[in-house]
């Protein structure tokens, strides 16, 4: 009988060890996908004009899975390698933290959570087990390790003299990639205010308020009862604001977003979506969303997956691309490919020469490529990331005007 019994347990000693080292890797290898769907062959102007360029993607979801982002793998969208070849200059990584059960489009309830089994699967540490704030501060600290652990190949990026010194860099031989964290989702604040203060320590710079939610700040788009900015939300994004955060409007109700827009006095970013002109579905902005998008100053990250261009043609991004610059001008687009957040795309980050290539098919010019692909966002980081009071007067004075 104790023979049984010690077999038994070493049988579920190794089940465990394997679903440890395995599962979530195989979870991420049926979650971020590239669907196979046949690509053009680059050109040798297209790949020459993509190596000069300073490219900026506002949204990848790397900071959820298991591994690192040093790590070079053939499964998921983003590690170092790939952004070297894709030629990469700043990539934002956002920290996912809560997902419901069932996920979709359309409405979701906030009272459960996949994380959660995903955290204890990756052997994260307890703390972040049952707390989604230290959910967060994990992914940042994993940011952290991994800028380490690259020597020297990325660079972390929370200042616009960062961004400055980045792009001087990069135009010289020193091809490092910036990184910046950003958050999807607030509901890691758990209600508390001085919790913004931890994680603008810990290097956060952008956040959307909201994911596929309603929380205590705001109405998601995915939400249940979708409803407006609460007046935690308007406190929380005042603080942003003051700080030198940049908010994210990506995944909020329409209310949210007519909330934030009005009373916005620092550049409003849409870090990683679609627009409804191309892609009519809720989660993409509307004509009235992009104008007020631009009125900020803003920028409208264009996403790359099935479900921002309801399909993963490179040349449907053109088309987004073209909207925004008909709509408003050029000056607002901008990459967010959602790379690594449970989506399928044609191509991962080593592959965005692809969009150059569509953009120059489309017609627009070198320096209207340049811009989307990496100038518009470096021109909204450099202003957002500048707190209230290191403004001078004059901008304040604007900034205040403006808001409301």
């Amino acid at each position: 009988m104790k023979k049984i019994l010690v077999a038994i347990l070493t049988f579920m000693t190794v089940l465990a060890i394997g679903f440890f080292i395995f599962a979530p890797s195989l979870f991420e290898k049926q979650t971020n996908m590239i669907d196979g769907e046949p690509l053009p062959e680059i050109t040798a102007e297209a790949q020459k004009l993509h190596d000069s360029l300073m490219i900026v993607d506002l949204h990848s979801d790397t900071l959820l899975w298991k591994r690192k982002i040093t790590d070079s793998v053939d499964y998921g969208h983003v590690d170092l390698k790939r952004m070297q070849h894709g030629n990469v200059g700043l990539q934002i990584f956002s920290s996912v933290t809560k997902t419901p059960k069932g996920q979709n489009y359309d409405s979701n309830s906030a009272e459960t959570d996949n994380i959660t089994m995903l955290a204890v699967a990756q052997l994260q540490p307890i703390r972040t087990w049952n707390s989604l704030l230290e959910r967060q501060l994990w992914h940042a600290t994993k940011l952290d390790r991994a800028v380490t652990a690259s020597d020297g190949a990325m660079v972390a990026i929370s200042t616009p003299s960062h961004v400055d010194g980045l792009v001087l860099a990069r135009s010289k031989t020193e091809k490092m990639i910036g990184v910046m964290f950003s958050a999807e989702g607030l509901q890691t604040l758990e209600g508390k205010r001085e919790n913004l203060d931890k994680l603008y320590d810990a290097g956060m710079r952008m956040a959307g308020l909201v994911h596929f939610f309603d929380n205590e700040l705001a109405g998601s788009m995915h939400g249940e009862e979708k409803g407006a900015l609460t007046d935690f939300g308007r406190q929380i994004v005042r603080d942003m604001e003051d700080k030198g955060m940049i908010v994210d409007i990506a995944h909020s109700s329409h209310e949210t977003v007519a909330d934030i827009l009005k009373m916005a006095r620092r550049p409003v970013v849409s870090s990683h979506g679609g627009v409804q002109a191309v892609c009519d579905v809720n989660r993409n902005l509307t004509d009235q969303e992009i104008k007020g998008v631009a009125a900020t100053g803003g920028v409208i990250g264009l996403g790359y997956w099935d479900g921002a261009m309801c399909d993963t043609d490179p040349k449907t991004v053109a088309k987004a691309v073209k909207h925004v610059r008909d709509l408003v001008s050029i000056e607002y687009a901008a990459l967010g490919s959602d790379f690594d957040g449970a989506t399928t795309t044609r191509f991962d980050t080593s592959g965005i020469v692809h969009i150059t290539q569509a953009l120059m098919e489309a017609g627009f010019t070198e320096a209207e490529i340049r811009a989307v692909m990496g100038g518009n966002a470096l021109r909204v980081l450099k202003q957002g990331l500048i707190p209230l009071k290191d403004l001078p007067k004059q901008a304040v004075e604007q900034t205040s005007e403006t808001g409301q």
